[in-house]
């Protein structure tokens, strides 16, 4: 029998919970069951899950969307754009199985799936403690300031940097399973994980840079455009730490792959949020949380993605 999980890639939480489920499932579901790993990422214009990807005899997705799909058996979801298909969430409702759990008021999914399972199903999640305190603080931006976030001193910090960069498939997973019995500092100070991590220290100072000399304050907004320096991924804390009074952050990026707008509220400035990020987001294809979110185009639709922008910023300035 094998268990095909399914989890948000390129992200310190989807890492995390995957991890976190495949030491639940082994002990306390199915021992001896073969696991197997695929990250899912946001398509443009929030394009559905396909039916391929469902490659286990059992399947679960953790901290991403939800699927209709009969072959998906356990789901773990935080995101308040966790339904975005018609139809996604009156499917969840009537699911019987008591193997699917969605709480858009949780911090990140890997505390979410820790405490459910504990609570649910007898799991002793002690073992894991670190791994599931560093990706609640990360996930849910509880630094006690951006400057720790953007100096990148902690292993926890350099492990979430590197998984956020890495573009090789196996990699993660291999990640994954040293996760579930290595302690989180111990797997970052790996060879594996140090090894890519200095040259994206220097890579991500240079980000520094880039965001000082780009970035501009309007009416307590920060927006910055890198798309011309092909720049899709850079540390959403930045900003904050240039900007500390910033009520959001707007910005566009592009890579090879596609074209993003990422939007953000300041984690240290939480009363100056007025608006839903995520349901600004779901206009567009996109998705997160109501404290920061994203959307993402075909990778030539620049104009586009710069012309959603303009339209958010000012929504969020009015």
């Amino acid at each position: 029998m094998r268990m095909h999980v399914l989890f948000h890639d390129n992200c310190f939480d989807g890492a995390a919970s995957a991890a976190v489920f495949s030491r639940f499932f082994l002990e306390r579901i199915r021992p001896g069951t073969e696991l197997s790993y695929q990250g899912l990422s946001h398509g443009a214009g929030g394009s559905a899950i396909p039916e391929s990807v469902f490659q286990g005899d059992e399947n679960a997705i953790v901290d991403f969307r939800y699927s209709q799909s009969p072959r998906l058996t356990w789901w773990f979801d935080h995101h308040a754009s966790g339904f975005q298909d018609t139809g996604d969430e009156a499917h969840f409702r009537a699911d019987k199985s008591g193997r699917k759990f969605h709480d858009p008021l949780r911090k990140s999914c890997t505390k979410y799936l820790a405490d459910v399972a504990a609570e649910r199903f007898g799991f002793d999640s002690r073992p894991l403690k670190e791994l599931i305190d560093w990706a609640e603080l990360i996930d849910g931006a509880q630094f006690p300031s951006p400057e720790m976030a953007v100096a990148l001193r902690e292993p926890a910090l350099q492990l979430m940097t590197v998984l956020e960069a890495n573009r090789d498939p196996p990699f993660i997973p291999h990640v994954i399973r040293l996760l579930q019995d290595a302690a989180l500092s111990k797997v970052a100070a790996l060879p594996l994980i140090q090894t890519p991590f200095q040259p994206l220290l220097a890579r991500h100072r240079a980000h520094v840079e880039v965001v000082r000399r780009k970035a501009r304050l309007d009416n307590d907004i920060v927006f910055f455009d890198v798309a011309d320096e092909n720049l899709d991924g850079i540390n959403k804390f930045i900003a904050y730490d240039l900007f500390p009074d910033a009520r959001y952050v707007v910005w566009v990026g592009k890579s090879a792959q596609r074209t993003k707008v990422s939007i953000g509220s300041n984690p240290w400035r939480p009363e100056l949020r007025r608006h839903d990020l995520s349901a600004i987001a779901q206009r567009y294809g996109g998705g997160g949380h109501s404290v920061v979110a994203a959307m993402s185009f075909r990778p030539e639709e620049v104009a586009r993605a710069r012309a959603a922008a303009a339209e958010i910023l000012a929504e969020l300035r009015a």
